[in-house]
């Protein structure tokens, strides 16, 4: 997939869901729900065991259908290696030059994490193709990105940290052009407790209220 392609799916499906989970069993488990909910795009952090195998393996088994990424990465060697293994796009903490350099020369878009104005602008400027914004919700939330994006209405912004059902319309028409949402929509206590189902049904509702506020904030 051209690295074009990657972001432009990432930006229409607007959502990114962080998978952290105890085993690469349990990862698929909830990768698989929130599938079937109609999300298409994933980030795999690195804190998953085994995490680079079990990126091989979702790349497997769903190839181009799903936009597979790395997250938490905190390294070009990482990065490189989830890379090789089928991640399409690659999510950091940090704002690592070296990791950031790795993906531009794969021509694989690269989502540094930055929280302060200088931070933001350092990634942009090295070749981050969106900048991810955390711990957003540390700083307030959805009052920070209308703070950031008057100054950088250029820079292309995905607040993590903070992100729920309830925020999404907040963060949509506070500029965010994605979102990345972690335990509220990754609900590994419904996956064990047999109810899938309900994380399925949650991806729907994060895909309907990301299209409600883009049409609301137009």
């Amino acid at each position: 997939m051209a690295k074009n392609d990657t972001l432009s799916r990432i930006l229409e499906t607007g959502i990114v869901p962080v998978v952290r989970a105890a085993s690469g069993e349990e990862a698929l488990g909830v990768i698989d729900a929130i599938k079937a909910g109609g999300i298409d795009v994933i980030e795999l952090t690195m804190t998953v065991p085994g995490a680079v195998e079990v990126i091989r393996e979702l790349a497997r088994r769903y190839g181009e259908s799903v936009v597979l990424g790395a997250g938490t990465v905190l390294d070009a060697e990482t990065a490189r290696a989830c890379m090789l293994a089928g991640a399409r796009f690659v999510v950091s903490p940090i704002v690592d030059l070296p990791t950031i350099a790795c993906c531009r020369t794969y021509s694989v878009p690269v989502m540094p994490g930055a929280l302060t104005p200088t931070e933001i602008v350092a990634a942009w400027r090295a070749g981050a193709a969106l900048v991810k914004v955390f711990p957003c919700g540390a700083m307030g939330g959805a009052s920070y990105v209308t703070s950031l994006k008057a100054p950088f209405p250029h820079i292309d912004l995905i607040p993590t940290g903070g992100v729920s059902l309830a925020t999404v319309a907040d963060f949509i028409h506070a500029g965010a052009s994605a979102l990345g949402a972690g335990a509220d929509l990754v609900d590994l206590k419904k996956l064990r407790s047999g109810d899938a189902a309900a994380i399925t049904e949650k991806a729907k509702q994060y895909l309907q209220a990301i299209r409600q506020a883009r049409v609301d904030a137009a």
